[in-house]
């Protein structure tokens, strides 16, 4: 006789990743708990915090759909996903910062979104500032011809959007993932520890032919930066610079890459340029001698990526940004 599940699969697993976030963790878990969508299970790693934010969480909340990994280890935000993902049962992955509060129909509209575009493999949520929700913090992420990322919308005053468009990445603070696919392409590279997993993540899929929608009537308030600090911060900008180089050169279609090529290089020597002016030449410096001595392990990678590839170059020519004044605006390509 065959057993029948006592819990049944949820329509999506929501994939929270912790390291010290203090106090987040458990708003972000209730706010969870109160969603209008029931069928969800939640799976918390956490990466070996000190500050009790896990047990505080826990004692804060008792919901049988939230269950707890503990790391022994800090693993990083990209193997720390991957290790709840091996975990989830859902068909869909979503993907939460533990200081980003969802709205209480933040999953409902990501769901419905999903539904609605069984051909869109991401989709990406509104970010407002928790601490200011008239401005962005942050309406899917970007990627600039020459190899540098960047979040839309970031600090602009909220406004209208259209209620679905196009954007190169969601961003992974607050996002949704057909699970098969994330499997197919090994999830989030974990070499990347964290800091643009998330755009090398959405490069990946789309040279297998993917695409990333905005959903912009589903919410989060995000924090920013409670775990590893600012995007100024040492750690921040030595991950930053380490990874967009290694995000180009592993997804870069050749016929773009070779002709990309001398601008990334000009783009890599304004950055060290601009860490100079900020003080910060050493986790920059640091970011691109380890990004280099990967280089050998990345062009291997690269290769692999290239062969399998299914998205042509044009199309991912016509992904990227190629408007330069779009990094100071801040506004997604095809947003005024």
């Amino acid at each position: 006789m065959t057993a029948v599940p006592t819990h049944p699969t949820p329509r999506v697993s929501v994939l929270i990743v912790n390291f010290n976030s203090g106090d987040w963790l458990a708003r972000c878990l209730g706010a969870l708990a109160r969603q209008t969508i029931a069928s969800f299970e939640a799976i918390v790693v956490d990466n070996a915090s000190r500050d009790d934010s896990l047990g505080r969480a826990r004692a804060a909340l008792d919901d049988p759909r939230i269950s707890y990994d503990a790391s022994p280890d800090n693993i990083g935000f990209a193997a720390g996903n991957n290790r709840a993902a091996a975990q989830a049962r859902a068909p869909l992955l979503a993907t939460l910062n533990p200081d980003a509060i969802p709205a209480p129909d933040w999953l409902e509209r990501l769901l419905a979104a999903a539904d609605a575009n069984p051909e869109i493999a991401m989709f990406g949520s509104t970010q407002r500032a928790a601490d200011d929700p008239t401005r962005f913090d942050g309406i899917g992420d970007a990627y600039f011809a020459l190899g540098l990322p960047w979040r839309a919308g970031f600090g602009r005053a909220a406004r209208a959007l259209p209620a679905r468009f196009a954007s190169f990445a969601p961003c992974a603070a607050a996002a949704l993932y057909r699970r098969a696919g994330f499997e197919a392409l090994g999830g989030f590279d974990a070499r990347f520890f964290c800091y643009v997993e998330d755009v090398d993540l959405a490069f990946r899929w789309r040279l297998a032919g993917g695409r990333a929608l905005q959903v912009s009537d589903a919410v989060v308030d995000h924090a920013g930066g409670v775990s590893a600090g600012t995007a100024a911060s040492g750690f921040a900008v030595y991950h930053g610079m380490r990874n967009l180089i290694w995000t180009f050169v592993k997804n870069m279609p050749g016929p773009l890459f070779w002709a990309l090529l001398p601008g990334h290089l000009g783009l890599i020597a304004l950055l060290l340029l601009r860490a100079a002016v900020q003080g910060q030449v050493r986790p920059v410096g640091r970011g691109l001698a380890h990004a280099v001595a990967a280089l050998p392990e990345i062009w291997a990678e690269r290769r692999r990526l290239q062969a399998g590839r299914r998205a042509s170059a044009w199309q991912i020519a016509a992904a990227l940004n190629w408007a330069p004044w779009r990094l100071i605006d801040r506004m997604p390509p095809g947003i005024g």
